[in-house]
């Protein structure tokens, strides 16, 4: 995943946002505990979110605990953990080690054969534990390969392959929740995908590479579109959360919804005036 569904610390209560960083700072130390550094160089914004939402819906109460790192090694931080966030920790872990399979699969790329080998270990326990969310992943990644490949135009079926991707991540169990959390996972999925196409959209126009916003890029009304289509995917996720009954830190959880997604997007937008003030 990609970083963009995080908080708007502006927005966000003090006690709010030192609970959210203990969730993420958690997180971190969970996959360094589980999985070494590597598995550390996959935290996201993204998954914490995740870790937050199924927190709260399922009451899974954390363990606060208190821990030096490489980034505050003076002053212990509060983490804050569960189960959840074993599971969490488990999916970024799947997602880093089928990603870089197919970096290897598809362009031989050094760096993902590196990488898979590093993660293969932890990576067939995790497939062994998860069996569902693992074919998954391994699936629609295949899928969104060949899409790729293809150059596909077709940003709805493009997007679709990560959203369904993602909805089977946050369908933690099998319950009466599932419909909800899969319609959570798949739009917020498919925003996420759009997001960094449209982030990486003129690197890709400069270097000649696909990004299935390209064709849509040349015509007049671009910039609307974008926004309409990111506001529908995130319109339809929140629809989906506010249909469950999450009450423990339903103030963050918002604000990352309805503020915090939209960060990196004003980040764009920003990029864009001040380079078009540079050409004038």
């Amino acid at each position: 995943m990609f970083g963009y569904v995080t908080i708007c610390e502006a927005e966000l209560k003090v006690k709010d946002f030192k609970k959210y960083k203990a969730y993420y700072c958690g997180l971190c130390r969970v996959l360094k505990e589980r999985y070494g550094v590597v598995g550390q160089m996959t935290l996201t914004y993204d998954m914490t979110f995740a870790v937050l939402l199924l927190t709260s819906l399922y009451e899974s109460s954390p363990e606060m605990q208190f821990h030096r790192c490489k980034v505050h090694p003076i002053k212990k931080q509060p983490m804050l953990h569960n189960e959840i966030t074993q599971y969490a920790a488990d999916m970024n872990i799947l997602l880093t080690y089928y990603h870089l399979e197919d970096d290897w699969q598809d362009e031989r790329k050094i760096g993902g054969y590196l990488g898979k080998s590093l993660l293969c270990s932890s990576a067939k326990k995790i497939m062994q534990k998860y069996p569902r969310q693992s074919k998954a992943i391994q699936e629609e990644l295949k899928n969104l390969a060949v899409k790729e490949k293809d150059e596909s135009t077709n940003l709805d079926e493009v997007a679709g392959c990560f959203g369904r991707l993602m909805e089977e991540i946050f369908v933690y169990k099998q319950d009466q929740w599932e419909e909800h959390l899969r319609s959570i996972g798949f739009f917020l999925g498919k925003f996420i995908y759009i997001m960094d196409a449209y982030d990486d959209l003129d690197d890709d126009l400069e270097k000649g590479c696909y990004n299935p916003l390209k064709a849509l890029s040349q015509t007049q009304d671009y910039e609307s579109t974008v926004q309409n289509i990111l506001c529908m995917m995130i319109a339809e996720c929140s629809a989906a959360f506010e249909k469950l009954p999450c009450i423990i830190d339903v103030d963050i959880l918002r604000n990352i919804l309805y503020d915090g997604v939209w960060n990196r997007y004003q980040q764009i937008q920003k990029r864009k005036l001040e380079g078009r003030k540079k050409d004038d």
